[in-house]
């Protein structure tokens, strides 16, 4: 996955206006986790991948990057 997932992630986290933590607490990762995340230093699993998408309510493919 190249880092359009990192960009794309935090960009919907902010634009919800809520903090990593926050995320974190929503949707049952760690605030470390989120973070490896946004800065491109790990990937999700597809089952985190599943969560993401349903919490911010977009497509996978919207997600890595393969749609706008």
């Amino acid at each position: 996955m190249n880092n359009k997932f990192a960009e794309r992630l935090k960009e919907l986290r902010e634009d919800m206006g809520i903090s990593q933590s926050e995320l974190a607490e929503k949707t049952g990762f760690s605030a470390p986790c989120i973070n490896r995340w946004e800065k491109n230093i790990r990937i999700p699993n597809i089952e985190s991948l599943f969560v993401l998408c349903l919490f911010f309510k977009v497509s996978a493919d919207y997600l890595i990057g393969l749609e706008n």
